[in-house]
């Protein structure tokens, strides 16, 4: 038997059986929230001012290399004419890297991040006390029931002929 058609089975015989579910209402004493920590990562990022050097462009010593090499080129002659080429070149390029000299020093804005945990306390349920038919009550609710709850009384089926009448009274949620 599939749990639908025993769900219709208890109703039905609580009524074929002159028992009925009873819809009633309490009236709400007090509501507590119960409230939890929990930790909730967030990305927490700033802004930092970072002085950088710009690395050289090489146009000093490649102009340097150039007119060494020219220079050199015209000086020399014959199988010298090589050799004072490659000294024109690199010396020229050791010269014109001096003359460009150092790039100015940049400063630029930096932003770095990195994952901190925060703490924040969220409520997590409900006590609830609620009064019926002069008697208090308690119940841990997902929700604040608000001025009232709704109640569904339930008759208990007992044995013993001692206790006819005897009910449980149970929120609705």
């Amino acid at each position: 038997m599939n749990n639908m058609n025993k769900s219709l089975l208890l109703p039905a015989a609580l009524l074929a059986s002159g028992l009925a579910l009873a819809q009633e209402q309490g009236r709400v004493i007090s509501t507590t929230p119960m409230i939890q920590q929990v930790t909730v990562p967030r990305q927490v990022c700033t802004t930092e001012q970072v002085t950088v050097q710009q690395p050289k462009s090489g146009a000093g010593a490649l102009m340097g290399a150039i007119a060494g090499g020219a220079m050199g080129n015209a000086v020399g002659g014959g199988n010298g004419k090589a050799a004072a080429t490659m000294l024109g070149l690199i010396g020229g390029a050791v010269v014109g890297d001096s003359i460009e000299g150092s790039p100015q020093m940049q400063t630029q804005n930096v932003q770095r991040c990195r994952m901190q945990n925060f703490y924040e306390n969220r409520t997590v349920a409900y006590h609830v006390t609620y009064e019926f038919a002069g008697k208090q009550y308690s119940v841990q609710m997902p929700y604040d029931p608000g001025p009232t709850i709704q109640l569904q009384i339930t008759p208990m089926v007992t044995h013993s002929p001692a206790a006819p009448g005897a009910g449980m009274i149970y929120p609705q949620r």
